[in-house]
Formats: C-alpha cells, sequence, structure tokens
C-alpha cells in the first residue's frame, strides 16, 4: 500500500499557521483599544488613590519664582500670543472659564477668571489639574496665582470664581502664536481642602487695544 496520501497537506498548514497569526493580531488590537478606551476613566481613581496615600498633590506645584520674574521681565511688543482657555467637566465640579481666549504679548501679565460649580448634592473636593497644548508650551507658562495650587472643596449646588494670573515667558518659541490652557477636575473624597489663598485682581500691563477676549 502507497504512503503516498497519508502525508499532510503544505497548504493547509500554511493557512493554519495564517488563520492562527491573524486571530493573535486581532487579540492584541482588541486589547489595546480596551486599554486605550478605558485610560481616560483609570485617571480618576489612580490620582484618587495617589492623593489618598500622600495627602498632598504634586502634579501642580507652586511656582516660588513666577512673581518676582513677573515683575522683572520685559513685555515683548513685537510679538502677539492667543492663549484659548478651556475645561474639562467630570462628576460633579464643574469648571468653566469666563472668556474663551486672549490675545496677549509674552512678559504680560494677564488675569482670568474660572468658574466652579458644584452641581451635585454632597460636598465634593477634588483637584483641578492643567494641562496644555502644544505640551512644551508648559514650561514658559508662568503662574502667580491659580486654584489648581491648592485642593478646593464646594458645598452642593453652590459656586465660586477663581482667578489663574499668569505671564508667558518672551523667550516662547517663536513657533507657537497659540496655547490653550485646560483644565480637568479630579474629585478626591475624604480629604480636607486647603483653605485657597486670597488673590487680588491685578491691572494689565497693557494698553486696552493689546488684549482682546473671546
Amino acid at each position: 500500500m502507497s504512503d503516498h496520501n497519508q502525508g499532510s497537506d503544505p497548504a493547509a498548514g500554511g493557512n493554519a499557521t495564517t488563520s492562527q497569526a491573524n486571530w493573535q493580531v486581532v487579540g492584541k488590537l482588541t486589547v489595546l483599544i480596551f486599554l486605550m478606551f478605558g485610560f481616560g476613566y483609570a485617571m480618576v481613581p489612580i490620582y484618587k488613590a495617589i492623593c489618598e496615600v500622600t495627602g498632598v498633590n504634586f502634579l501642580t506645584r507652586v511656582d516660588p519664582e513666577a512673581e518676582k520674574f513677573a515683575g522683572n521681565t520685559q513685555v515683548d511688543e513685537s510679538r502677539t500670543v492667543t492663549v484659548v482657555f478651556d475645561s474639562n467637566n467630570r462628576g460633579a465640579m464643574k469648571i468653566k472659564p469666563e472668556i474663551g481666549y486672549a490675545e496677549m504679548h509674552p512678559g504680560q501679565l494677564f488675569t482670568v477668571v474660572y468658574d466652579l460649580a458644584n452641581v451635585g448634592d454632597q460636598k465634593t473636593s477634588g483637584q483641578a489639574i492643567p494641562s496644555y497644548v502644544p505640551a512644551g508650551a508648559a514650561r514658559y507658562f508662568r503662574k502667580i496665582e491659580c486654584f489648581c495650587f491648592d485642593q478646593q472643596t464646594l458645598e452642593p449646588h453652590s459656586a465660586r470664581p477663581f482667578q489663574v494670573v499668569f505671564v508667558i515667558d518672551p523667550e516662547l518659541p517663536k513657533d507657537i502664536n497659540t496655547i490653550t490652557l485646560s483644565y480637568t477636575y479630579f474629585e478626591v473624597g475624604g480629604i480636607a481642602a486647603v483653605p485657597a489663598r486670597p488673590v487680588a485682581i491685578r491691572p494689565l500691563k497693557s494698553s486696552s487695544d493689546e488684549v482682546i477676549h473671546g
């Protein structure tokens, strides 16, 4: 009896190997999609756990040299930078800037007001975390005062305005003409908020035609 028909089919083996590889790729992509989708939701409990362990917020530090820097730096009137004010809301705490954007010169002191509101039925404590676009602009964004320096607590159905006083470093790269400043509020249950430092309204170092609000 001949053994010719008893060997395996090379084509069938190749198809099985290809099919298995394809399923492995699909599986990896599926895991990646779930990880990407869940990352945003995971940030809240991760941040909450960090704060509960440390009792402090290390993601937003006070710049001790910012006020001195703002008083000594020269305003670069040859450049105009557009700063867009934005917020990301989650949970009961809502953040909203009172203006959409402003056009200013590097080195010019500026004050913007963000309204923080607790629309829920329970007292809420937490911290606002800033982000910047482009990310590289963060190092040139010098904040003298910001509600993000401290944890804040609001009673149910209450709201408070908070000021952000800042200056843009004139060393900002020439190719950056627009910066987006955005805040995301992370709730931190069971942690007493640090009282916010009072901020006085400060006049702008510019004439009225140098700042445009939107």
